[in-house]
């Protein structure tokens, strides 16, 4: 989707990150655990300067940006943004995933793509992702739970991937599966959900411009904790249906099952649009707190990004499709 007119939440021109060379993830993780700097924002970590230079030669810093569909808010601190995070494969509290995440083995992995589409079968990482595809687009990030992130994320849109795979005329929606390994993952030992972790959206979502498979943060690969090596951003929904460490994507006729929707449906709605008219059961979503700020804020429709989405659900009651 090309933008023309600049809205008032676009970053500025001085902000776009110039386009360089582009290397595989395997290629950027062994130069970058050769400097001892894996999963390690430079612009966050206060790297000696030799390390912040190779980590900002990678593709994932030089991601050009797409300041049309980002946002000039102030970012999320990179140590808040990876060490306060739901990722209950490591623990339901916020300091879990960070603390165990390590366990969980990201080279290789591989994706199982199968229902109805054209090109089935079983990709690895780098089959999957062009790495010339990258490009960085900072999103606003609204938790179901009332707290909010700003996150400048690295990615492929998924509507790439998608045409690349060539789903047939009877796939209407797309699930996604997350890992579910007992031996990396803690938290797979307690009944929390029915695992493994399972998302899903409507096909005409999936193929939206802002809809984006990342693959990093900052300028980085993602790290485990914040759902390595590749995870779904929709920034328009609530946090919980961006899946982390996908392994499985499914083209499917009929509306699929969902973890959190299949949990508590009273609760976690399969569209889980930001609506701040539409409370939770057990909270009102009017407002949020952004993390590293004490204040709270008024929510916005869409997560703020109605223009862009609003017409995905053109007369729909979003108090019954939540």
């Amino acid at each position: 989707m090309l933008i023309n007119i600049r809205k008032s939440w676009q970053i500025p021109e001085s902000g776009v990150t110039p386009k360089a060379l582009y290397y595989s993830r395997r290629h950027i993780m062994k130069t970058m655990a050769a400097a001892g700097i894996v999963g390690i924002g430079a612009a966050r970590s206060g790297m000696p300067p030799a390390k912040a230079q190779i980590a900002a030669a990678s593709p994932y810093a030089q991601a050009p940006l797409n300041k049309a569909l980002s946002t000039e808010e102030p970012q999320t601190d990179y140590k808040a943004l990876t060490s306060y995070n739901n990722f209950y494969e490591f623990g339901t509290d916020k300091s879990d995933p960070k603390r165990y995440a390590s366990a969980m083995e990201t080279e290789p992995w591989s994706v199982k793509v199968s229902g109805a589409v054209e090109k089935a079968g079983t990709y690895s990482f780098d089959d999957l992702i062009t790495p010339s595809d990258l490009e960085s687009r900072i999103y606003r990030l609204r938790c179901v739970e009332g707290w909010s992130m700003v996150v400048p994320w690295i990615g492929i849109p998924l509507h790439k991937i998608i045409r690349r795979l060539q789903p047939t005329s009877k796939a209407r929606y797309v699930q996604f599966e997350t890992l579910a390994n007992r031996k990396m993952m803690r938290g797979l030992r307690f009944p929390v959900l029915d695992w493994p972790y399972k998302e899903g959206l409507r096909m005409d979502e999936a193929l939206h411009p802002l809809t984006l498979l990342a693959t990093g943060l900052y300028d980085a690969p993602l790290p485990n904790q914040n759902g390595a090596p590749l995870r779904l951003v929709i920034p328009w929904k609530y946090g919980f249906k961006s899946i982390k460490s996908i392994v499985a994507i499914r083209f499917t006729e009929k509306q699929p099952v969902t973890s959190w929707n299949q949990f508590a449906p009273s609760e976690y709605g399969f569209y889980a649009n930001v609506n701040p008219e539409v409370r939770h059961p057990r909270w009102s979503q009017a407002t949020e707190r952004r993390i590293g700020d004490f204040r709270r804020r008024d929510s916005l429709m869409f997560n703020g990004y109605a223009e862009e989405v609003a017409g995905l659900y053109s007369g729909m009651d979003l108090r019954t499709y939540f």
